[in-house]
């Protein structure tokens, strides 16, 4: 038997941190050869960040990016690791990894397969590599590129460069056909609901039809803003999984390592009725590299994901540790002080302002208080933290919240915000912003010299008291260098049912990925049971018990969010029908008649025009969100995702077709 020990690395980078980078990397790599690896596999573009954008445009991107490449491979003595950047190559920018041995960097494979679809845009910065194309590239010398593959040793390696293999078309069936016997997978894969499952299957699946190794790497955190990656890496042969790394770690560096047999893979493939080698693209294509690798006796070196990756709430689980960790690397990265709530005692402020919570204590759980002050050291009130500190004193000295009363506020969300404060940790302030609601009103009516009355000036006297809570929270932030936190949902995103400039205010939207009926859910689950390894928070009691109302017309008018759109369970089904599936009116109601029972048609109708006709409207508030978290593969973000035009025509045509419809199917039943 030939055995190796190979490895994946999950690394949490930060777009153009050229130095940072290079440490991230360069500790990945002396984490392998402390544990005796041979080959050790890095994520996609690691040297530059996935998340670039129009800088990778910028020749001094390529080039300073070839540099960078010539720092790491001094530290790759005794290893062969793959190492992803953008190159170069006849005036054109390729996504591309590069094979260094020992220190000599041996060939460079672009990417063949580009992602073009949801937040991905590569094809707008880079271009996709000819199937069968191979070339030389300068980085110093003369090195290969393109179509390639290795043999190190008389051990052969090849590639697949993360969407290479989610496509029908993988390089990984050519590789396999040229006796390859490890494929490298170096990706950015973002994190989305369920996504894992998938990755899981190719890399699987992968290695049992081709007959190979697999080792799978992956980026880790919220890289540059709105995308976050697991970081989740795997090793398989066979259709074995060897191992599999842990995700959401808030560790910078994260190395997996399983040990292979070579020879057991061959044999395997060999036993396969359908591989069929190609001999002489085996040879053409081979870029041989004199190695020797060291004789090993077997060792155990799997490891498995923890438990809660099988748990029966696994989407909860997921939604609290990636909007964890994206909230965590957005707070370091952008190296503020903390975050500040407007904490109104409904579920939305409540959610975001626990998930904080929540963030410093798996922080603390991995990394203890201690790890987390570290991490967090540009923060001066974490300074007097050390390993006896709690994850509560840390929550102390890094969210405030704060609830603004007015006139129209009840007792009831008065308490909740309060019992939520105090059952999290977080500094508590209360407010009574009615004087400034007044002080607005009056000044208007002198402007238009009338009374304003609620029969006539219903919204703007709505909106006046969410915009009032705007300024002062907004200077809190500003005296704390905190970030204030926007607590608008996907559903009312959708619809725009939220006020610029009130609820929307904030640097960073850390829930506008996700609808209000999951996170109703999730509030539920939180009071109950909350994330493996982390207790309830029963206080949530409070705020689950209340019909989810903005408070923002007198008690008297028992103003509730469903009562001004619709259940919010149907919201979210058109919105997935609508936006995700791209359905018009007639066809998302013909979906809802099979889906929801014991309504009216003329109801559903209803619902279904509401939907469109406020979706239209309102996509200029969409424009003008702060960034949010991607958490799935259907997204509202206009930027990076769903485009939609500011004007457009309404869907007037598609709804009065929708109509038409109705009223034939009913006079057909009335008929009968």
């Amino acid at each position: 038997m030939q055995l190796l020990n190979v490895a994946a690395a999950a690394l949490n980078q930060t777009p153009l941190d050229w130095n940072g980078n290079r440490d991230r990397i360069v500790e990945a790599l002396q984490r392998a050869r402390s544990a005796d690896i041979d080959v050790i596999c890095l994520p996609e573009l690691c040297v530059t960040g996935y998340g670039c954008e129009d800088a990778f445009h910028s020749p001094a991107t390529a080039r300073r990016a070839l540099q960078m490449l010539g720092e790491i491979r001094a530290h790759t003595d005794e290893l062969i690791c793959s190492v992803g950047l953008p190159v170069l190559y006849r005036g054109a920018t390729y996504n591309a990894s590069a094979l260094l041995v020992d220190g000599s960097i041996e060939g460079i494979v672009a990417k063949q397969n580009l992602a073009g679809d949801g937040v991905h845009y590569e094809p707008r910065w880079f271009k996709a590599w000819e199937p069968g194309w191979r070339d030389t590239l300068d980085v110093g010398g003369e090195v290969p590129i393109g179509d390639i593959y290795f043999d190190v040793g008389g051990v052969r390696l090849g590639f697949e460069i993360c969407e290479d293999a989610w496509v029908a078309d993988r390089p990984g069936a050519r590789m396999a056909r040229r006796g390859v016997d490890l494929i490298l997978n170096p990706s950015a894969s973002h994190f989305a609901f369920g996504k894992e499952s998938i990755r899981r299957r190719f890399v699987l699946d992968g290695s049992r039809a081709f007959g190979v190794s697999y080792l799978y790497a992956n980026l880790l955190g919220n890289e540059s803003g709105r995308i976050i990656y697991d970081g989740g890496t795997m090793i398989a042969s066979g259709g074995e999984m060897h191992a599999s790394g842990p995700r959401f770690s808030y560790e910078d560096v994260v190395v997996t390592s399983a040990q292979i047999d070579v020879d057991r893979t061959r044999m395997e493939r060999a036993e396969l009725a359908s591989w069929e080698p190609d001999s002489s693209a085996a040879k053409r294509d081979a870029v041989e590299v004199d190695w020797s690798f060291p004789e090993r006796t077997p060792s155990a070196r799997g490891t498995d994901g923890p438990e809660w990756e099988d748990s029966d709430t696994l989407k909860e689980e997921e939604f609290t540790r990636a909007v964890c960790l994206g909230l965590f690397d957005y707070l370091r990265k952008s190296h503020s002080d903390g975050f500040v709530v407007s904490l109104s005692g409904g579920a939305d402020s409540s959610a975001t302002a626990v998930l904080v919570a929540q963030m410093v204590r798996l922080a603390v759980d991995e990394l203890g208080a201690d790890g987390v002050a570290e991490k967090l050291g540009h923060i001066d009130a974490l300074r007097a933290v050390d390993a006896e500190s709690s994850a509560r004193d840390i929550v102390e000295a890094l969210l405030t919240c704060v609830y603004q009363a007015t006139r129209n506020s009840s007792e009831e969300t008065r308490t909740a915000a309060t019992q939520v404060a105090e059952s999290i940790g977080a500094t508590y302030n209360e407010w009574d912003v009615d004087g400034l609601v007044g002080d607005y009103t009056e000044l208007l009516e002198d402007t238009v010299e009338r009374k304003l009355t609620w029969q006539q000036d219903d919204i703007a006297l709505q909106n006046i008291q969410a915009r009032a809570r705007a300024p002062g929270i907004w200077m809190l932030a500003n005296l704390k260098n905190a970030l204030l936190l926007a607590t608008s949902n996907r559903s009312e995103a959708a619809v725009g049912y939220t006020t610029m400039d009130g609820d929307t205010a904030g640097g960073l939207s850390p829930i506008a990925g996700i609808d209000k009926a999951f996170l109703r859910r999730w509030l539920n689950w939180m009071r109950d049971q909350g994330p493996a390894g982390c207790e309830a928070i029963p206080a949530l009691e409070a705020v689950t018990r209340q019909q989810p109302s903005a408070e923002l017309r007198p008690a008297s008018a028992g103003q509730t969010d469903e009562s001004d759109l619709m259940p919010y369970v149907i919201l979210d089904r058109i919105e997935r029908l609508a936006i995700g599936s791209r359905y018009d009116p007639l066809e998302v109601l013909q979906c809802l008649i099979d889906d929801v029972e014991h309504r009216d048609l003329q109801t559903l109708g209803e619902w279904v025009e509401d939907f469109f006709r406020r979706w239209s409207q309102n996509q200029w508030k969409r424009e003008r969100y702060a960034p949010s978290f991607h958490l799935d593969d259907q997204n509202l973000d206009p930027k990076t995702w769903c485009r939609f035009p500011i004007l457009s025509g309404g869907f007037d045509r598609e709804i009065d077709e929708m109509w038409d419809w109705i009223a034939a199917r009913d006079g057909s039943s009335s008929s009968e």
